[in-house]
């Protein structure tokens, strides 16, 4: 049943003619699955990261942040549409500040960098059949951007969605589209070296690579972790935070006890059982920003050395084929996480950074901050935090203002000022007046209603 499921899938890759490698990849991963593999990580097989290094503790020279930011390529992943908050486009063509996409502050950020350090600094976008076209419409504005002859538009894969019970590729006739899925951010790997881009980046004088996701506003290019990771010797490198209550099920690394090494757990790879464990800040006490920093030539040789199949840890996502629709199918997502290589490489690392490294939106929790005056944009297109607290208020907003379009019926005018706060809370549906301002700690009930302008809100 499995190897007739396995075929089907194969060929159906085929047929829509997804890259070799990554049908090498995804057979590995369905070998797993099928002899029960679950992919889970459990607290008894790792020890908790205490005492990693800590980048302001290290002294990087000009001359070496430049000389390491000169050869390095700026990868962004972005693949996302943003569903979870109602978009059906690239989530990196959402205004997120002053009407500025996350598009518009990466090519500040990296135009900004070249001029102050004179690296040619490329960018290559990891994008979905889903972004391609949106994002290349988003950077029409910035023709300086491209470098050379070098692709800065690289497309990820897709694979089928298995059914649960028989570990065969489901058929969805009502939304044919609903029965693939991306095989998570581990497919950088293959997708960069089906393009041919590590020879080609290689060959063009570049030795590192700074990764991230294209959300993360806050992982702009930065030639001092360029010049730490250059003189590390490390192939590989994360850059990891201090977890807070806001990053309990972000993931995180820890070492094996079996050999030591690092590797990274996230949620989906916990056993439910030991979530608190996993979600326990004074136990594991850094996350993982996904801010990864590589040697490309020792990535290059690793890919060959192992057929291009690196061997990521599976990670089995079930869900149902429709997501909207609880009642379709049960399926099965093969993914992997691209930190995850991190356990692949001998030496490698991991380097706790300042949090103003990992300013993600994934929600409009984090969308409100961003629009927020706890930040201030500089010239350069970085956000800089100006909170009070001296860092920024937790908003928790339900579930009311979920999708962008409910988001910005209830804010008008804008987001009020949050500058003076601590956290805001609201459980009901409130639509926000102009200049509205948040002290301290607020909590509006779930009855609902209309917030004045002008308005000051403080602690009770």
């Amino acid at each position: 049943m499995s190897d007739a499921g396995l075929r089907a899938a194969q060929q159906l890759m085929r047929d829509a003619q997804v890259d070799p490698l990554t049908v090498d990849v995804f057979s590995a991963y369905y070998r797993q699955l099928e002899a029960g593999e679950t992919g889970l990580v459990p607290e008894a097989s790792i020890v908790a990261l205490t005492d990693p290094p800590a980048l302001d503790a290290v002294t990087v020279t000009d001359d070496a942040a430049r000389s390491a930011l000169g050869k390095t390529v700026i990868i962004k992943l972005n693949g996302g549409l943003g569903t979870s908050m109602g978009l059906d486009r690239a989530k990196s063509v959402l205004p997120v500040r002053d009407g500025r996409t996350f598009v518009d502050l990466l090519a500040t950020q990296v135009l900004a960098a070249r001029r102050r350090w004179g690296a040619r600094l490329p960018v290559v976008f990891l994008n979905s059949f889903r972004t391609h076209d949106d994002t290349v419409a988003a950077l029409e504005p910035y023709p300086q951007l491209p470098v050379d002859d070098l692709p800065y538009d690289v497309l990820q894969s897709q694979v089928p969605k298995l059914r649960a019970d028989d570990l065969t590729p489901v058929s969805w006739p009502a939304d044919p589209g609903l029965a693939w899925c991306p095989p998570g951010h581990g497919d950088i790997y293959p997708a960069l070296a089906s393009a041919g881009m590590f020879d080609h980046l290689l060959d063009a004088g570049f030795a590192y690579a700074s990764v991230s996701n294209c959300d993360n506003l806050g992982a702009g290019p930065d030639a001092q972790v360029a010049g730490w990771f250059a003189t590390s010797g490390s192939p590989f490198a994360v850059e990891l935070c201090q977890r807070t209550v806001m990053d309990r099920k972000g993931g995180h690394l820890a070492r094996r006890r079996a050999d030591g090494r690092l590797v990274l757990r996230e949620v989906a790879q916990t056993p439910p059982d030991e979530l608190a464990l996993f979600t326990d800040i004074t136990r594991h006490q850094y996350f993982n920003t996904n801010n990864l920093w590589w040697d490309l030539a020792a990535l290059r040789a690793m890919l060959a050395r192992r057929g291009g199949v690196l061997g990521l840890p599976l990670i089995r996502n079930t869900k149902t084929v429709d997501p909207t629709d609880p009642t379709s199918p049960q399926v099965i997502q093969l993914e992997s996480a691209m930190g995850a290589a991190v356990q692949v490489f001998d030496g490698a690392t991991a380097v706790v950074v300042d949090r103003a490294r990992f300013l993600p939106v994934k929600t409009t929790d984090d969308l409100a901050l961003l629009r927020s005056d706890v930040y201030e944009v500089s010239p350069d297109g970085h956000l800089h935090l100006v909170a009070d607290a001296g860092r920024a208020p937790v908003v928790e907003l339900c579930e009311v203002y979920r999708t962008i379009t409910a988001f910005e019926d209830r804010f008008p005018a804008g987001v009020p000022s949050l500058r003076h706060a601590t956290r805001l809370q609201v459980a009901g549906d409130w639509t926000f007046g102009k200049d509205v301002t948040i002290v301290g700690e607020v909590h509006l009930g779930a009855e609902g209603g209309t917030v004045p302008d002008a308005a000051v809100l403080t602690s009770p």
